[in-house]
């Protein structure tokens, strides 16, 4: 009876917690929406030379300025490109941009935020104000600046929106390193003698994951918005290579002459992309705050 009590009770937790996953996905179908429009653009992405119907780069004039048609989905520009290839193939700059971009200001501004959080004292005021000075800045406008120092590249875009977001995380982690730290089970850790790197890593750390992982999800919304911008000013990837930013501004001169489907195809997918990491991050922030879970 003993040998299979164990199971019995590890098969019910299991079937309560898929119980509470169901449940949770049902009240909140942002998490599906926004998840599975993710996961396309992902896929999209990472299988775009097979999903890509045609080259993206080819020239093929007599094609040109075809309004979409079976043959192309939504229509060739001005060079007889397929649009659809384009905007597949612009999927890899823009997520891959808002990923990076997102690990260095999340991996940076989370280790500063904890430090500061942790130690306080002259190290927190110093380190602070320097992310108060980062801040005095709009974000938008310091990626133009620093992208624009370090010369028209999609590595430099990547480092530039992963400086614009390291105050961010900073101010998150710090926050919530302030108010985990007086808790009992720090000081308990402390008492017995656990080193301050343990405590930060072991017990501070992941009790603050919650909230980076609502962060980082919101802040990639924000690192595709920025990315077109600066590829519609030309500081991002560089023609003929497809970017989301760069066809907008490369095909707006044919809108007074109602070639419409060479801006939409893009802006569609500008729109979407960030549509969906703007949902997901709701439902993962209703999902991982308890005070909101307790409330629904």
């Amino acid at each position: 009876m003993a040998g299979t009590t164990v199971p019995i009770s590890l098969g019910r937790a299991r079937s309560d917690r898929l119980s509470s996953a169901a449940y949770f996905l049902r009240r909140n179908p942002r998490m599906i929406i926004g998840g599975l429009i993710v996961i396309a653009w992902l896929l999209a992405a990472l299988f775009a030379p097979f999903v890509a119907p045609y080259d993206p780069i080819k020239v093929n004039v007599v094609d040109s300025l075809q309004p979409p048609n079976p043959q192309h989905w939504l229509g060739t520009d001005d060079l007889g490109r397929d649009v659809l290839s384009r905007v597949i193939w612009g999927s890899r700059v823009s997520l891959s941009v808002g990923l990076i971009s997102v690990s260095i200001g999340l991996l940076v501004g989370t280790s500063v935020g904890l430090a500061a959080g942790y130690l306080g004292g002259k190290f927190d005021l110093f380190v602070m104000r320097g992310i108060d000075a980062l801040l005095a800045f709009p974000a938008l406008i310091l990626a133009i600046g620093i992208t624009s120092a370090l010369g028209p590249q999609i590595q430099n875009a990547m480092i530039a929106i992963g400086i614009v977001a390291i105050p961010a995380y900073a101010r998150l982690t710090r926050g919530q390193v302030l108010a985990v730290r007086a808790r009992e089970f720090i000081v308990a850790a402390r008492t017995i003698g656990a080193s301050p790197l343990r405590i930060v890593v072991r017990h501070i750390f992941p009790n603050v994951m919650n909230a980076l992982i609502v962060q980082a999800t919101l802040s990639t919304a924000f690192a595709i918005l920025a990315e077109a911008a600066l590829s519609f000013l030309g500081l991002g990837p560089q023609p003929p290579y497809p970017s989301w930013g760069q066809d907008i501004n490369y095909s707006q001169r044919y809108l007074p002459n109602l070639k419409w489907w060479m801006s939409v195809g893009p802006g569609v997918a500008i729109f979407t992309a960030v549509f969906a990491f703007n949902f997901l991050g709701d439902a993962l922030r209703d999902a991982l705050d308890p005070r909101l879970r307790r409330s629904g």
